[in-house]
């Protein structure tokens, strides 16, 4: 790697990893303190949706399934596999004598691939938990009506902000680009800064699935509790 993509050392930023890697990718700090929760959530959440929230929370617990519910290790061992086969095809390795792309395009068009992957398959799981949770005879069925309100309340933004990703790993692409010296894009190998680029996105897509997960994984803990 040449001496013009060494970059000055920047302090830790501060909050969860996956904001921590955007900052760093674009090159400005995250807030050291964050807003408080309730009122973040009265900001994103609307009356219609608060009402709903309300009700799902203090509402009689819906009617629980007749049939009793089957068991839980095959809907644990499928969240764990889907888990696991989202992850693998984003740290796919380039392949073997097939130089990675140069283009910005081709590489936001990856990234969007991947973020829809792992949307439609959070998604399918969530819903599978939910009807899960929604069979017990316990609080548990309240949790998941309480889930399925926040992902319709909270969807719409969660969005908005994550299809901010490929723009962002575009211009950082663009900038190790333009600051690597024309020997580093020479030969037919992928040159430093191609590579470096490849794991930083890798890592912003691992971090981004992580969070996707999140109500999975608070599902998840609900389910194995007995």
């Amino acid at each position: 790697m040449t001496g013009t993509m060494a970059k000055k050392p920047q302090p830790p930023v501060p909050g969860p990893p996956f904001i921590r890697l955007l900052a760093a990718l674009a090159d400005r700090n995250a807030p050291r303190t964050s807003p408080d929760l309730a009122d973040r959530l009265s900001q994103w959440i609307d009356w219609t949706r608060a009402v709903a929230l309300s009700r799902a929370l203090d509402g009689r617990l819906p009617a629980a399934a007749e049939a009793e519910p089957g068991p839980v290790e095959p809907l644990l061992a499928e969240c764990q596999r889907v888990r696991d086969s989202l992850g693998q095809a984003i740290q796919k390795p380039p392949v073997p004598g097939k130089p990675e792309p140069r283009e910005t395009m081709a590489w936001r068009t990856r990234c969007l691939n991947h973020q829809r992957a792992m949307l439609s398959a959070s998604g399918r799981l969530r819903g599978l938990l939910r009807d899960r949770l929604s069979a017990l005879p316990d609080d548990r069925a309240r949790l998941a009506e309480v889930d399925a309100v926040m992902e319709q309340a909270l969807s719409p933004r969660e969005h908005s902000l994550l299809a901010a990703v490929p723009a962002l790993l575009g211009t950082h692409f663009e900038r190790l680009r333009d600051a690597a010296s024309a020997d580093d894009t020479d030969d037919g190998a992928d040159p430093a800064w191609l590579q470096l680029f490849r794991t930083d996105m890798q890592n912003v897509l691992l971090a981004e699935l992580d969070v996707r997960f999140h109500p999975i994984d608070g599902l998840l803990a609900a389910l194995r509790a007995h």
